[in-house]
């Protein structure tokens, strides 16, 4: 089967990076701030990221569509594997070439950071394969939620900040990590709440299905909230600067995004998805930007 780059790029769906890029650019600014830069670290860190983040991708492709999830009322933007763009074996050759290349950068960074980052690397590999696929997909059984918390917030940012140099257990770096596991969350709950109809025929149980749409809908606006809480315990606390405040600019585009997991539903959260993936680069940037000026 002949297939394009453009293909590919729609495998890799390229609007779910923020999700692997935003912890990383946190934990490298607080490093900076702290003292902490090493360039080609924090270049392969990025690297290690995103092939982990599009081969998680490449298996949620494959192993959803051979599991019957994906199916022709699926609302969400186009699959390759289930449109029949990409054979299921192409899909996961794509994907265990990106988990071998993350894994090659990985051994560069676990010479780097021992065995903490042996582990953390390992577990973050197998686990994105194992968010759909294996014997007991992670996705599938209300566990994806605490899955996108962990490894693209508590685990992402300390993790990058200490192969800058930094401690592993730094409290401001957990703190900075729960705020990207909670703005990662968003992605996967306007994703759940689109596909829960749908997730109920296949027996995909998401938190949306397992406790309804309603209590999706207020998660995400508590974990949408939160993280502008956070600049002001870190002023007062911990980093006494204004340049903190700059994520309160796009508390607008957060309230936006609240009323609309209430007004919005079918297709049309499609636009609330990329929406969500926008205000946590935004918020990154400002936030990134209050630790380096």
């Amino acid at each position: 089967m002949k297939t394009s780059l453009n293909t590919w790029l729609l495998a890799f769906r390229l609007k779910t990076l923020p999700a692997a890029i935003a912890p990383v650019i946190i934990g490298l600014s607080f490093a900076y701030f702290d003292g902490y830069f090493q360039p080609f670290i924090a270049f392969c860190t990025f690297v290690a990221s995103v092939l982990i983040q599009i081969g998680t991708n490449l298996a949620n492709d494959v192993y959803d569509f051979e599991k019957g999830t994906d199916t022709d009322e699926r609302l969400g933007p186009k699959r390759v594997t289930q449109s029949g763009l990409l054979n299921p074996s192409q899909v996961k050759k794509g994907m265990f070439f990106s988990f071998f290349i993350a894994l090659l950068i990985g051994c560069y960074l676990a010479w780097i950071g021992g065995l903490p980052i042996v582990i953390i690397g390992s577990v973050a590999i197998i686990s994105g394969y194992a968010y759909t696929g294996g014997p007991f997909p992670l996705g599938y059984n209300g566990l994806g939620d605490l899955f996108v918390f962990v490894f693209f917030g508590l685990v992402a940012v300390p993790g990058t900040y200490y192969l800058q140099g930094g401690d592993l257990y730094n409290s401001t770096a957990i703190l900075l990590g729960v705020i990207m596991g909670l703005m990662a969350d968003c992605i996967l709950i306007v994703n759940n709440i689109r596909d829960a109809n749908n997730d109920i025929k296949t027996g995909k149980k998401t938190i949306a299905v397992i406790f309804g749409k309603p209590f999706s809908k207020i998660q995400y606006g508590v974990f949408t909230l939160i993280p502008f809480l956070v600049p002001f315990y870190l002023y007062h606390h911990l980093i006494p600067k204004l340049a903190i405040f700059l994520v309160l600019f796009c508390l607008p585009i957060a309230i936006i995004n609240i009323i609309d997991i209430y007004k919005k539903s079918g297709t049309s959260l499609n636009s609330l998805l990329a929406n969500t993936a926008r205000l946590q680069i935004v918020y990154t940037i400002l936030l990134a930007l209050g630790f380096l000026i």
